[in-house]
């Protein structure tokens, strides 16, 4: 049985950065306050686009309760640029996800079935979020495109985390 490293809950997330669509970069370290980060699986996932549609509808409300949002896929920059002019996302988009990365991240990597869907191993779907002291508070991660976490859901436990003094779930070991 293989083992996949999972990056453990309580702890800060790691110093990785990405570039990003339209220059600057993706990176969580330099990033303050609340953050949501979402790894997805690139331009030739639907699903991402569909659930990243919602994403962008609901990026005010977010905003308004102090979260960051940020994303990357293992996709080129001509990928990812693609569909942030086509999909019209307003969020930062990060490109070039490693293997190593999502291996490091405790993220499922899927080999693409064809050369028509993409050419490179992609990550399936992850959530991260992060407090302002820069740990992860909450994890969601998936072996397939179609189990992600609800943004509304997603978005009230954020807020009530904010109110709250609890210590980080999911740390007993």
């Amino acid at each position: 049985m293989s083992v996949t490293n999972k990056l453990p809950a309580g702890e800060r997330f790691p110093a990785l950065s990405w570039a990003a669509v339209g220059g600057g970069k993706v990176d969580l370290s330099v990033e303050s306050g609340w953050r949501l980060f979402f790894v997805y699986r690139g331009k030739h996932c639907p699903l991402c686009k569909r659930y990243f549609k919602k994403l962008n509808e609901m990026l005010d409300a977010f905003r308004e309760a102090g979260v960051s949002v940020l994303t990357v896929s293992a996709d080129t920059e001509e990928k990812a640029k693609a569909d942030v002019e086509t999909e019209g996302w307003r969020f930062p988009v990060g490109y070039g996800l490693t293997p190593d990365e999502m291996r490091m991240l405790g993220l499922y990597i899927t080999e693409p079935s064809s050369p028509q869907q993409t050419d490179r191993p992609f990550s399936e779907p992850g959530m991260f979020a992060i407090n302002p002291d820069g740990r992860v508070i909450a994890i969601d991660i998936s072996n397939v495109p179609y189990a992600r976490p609800d943004l509304e859901t997603l978005l009230a436990g954020l807020k009530y985390e904010q109110t709250q003094s609890f210590p980080v779930r999911g740390t007993f070991s």
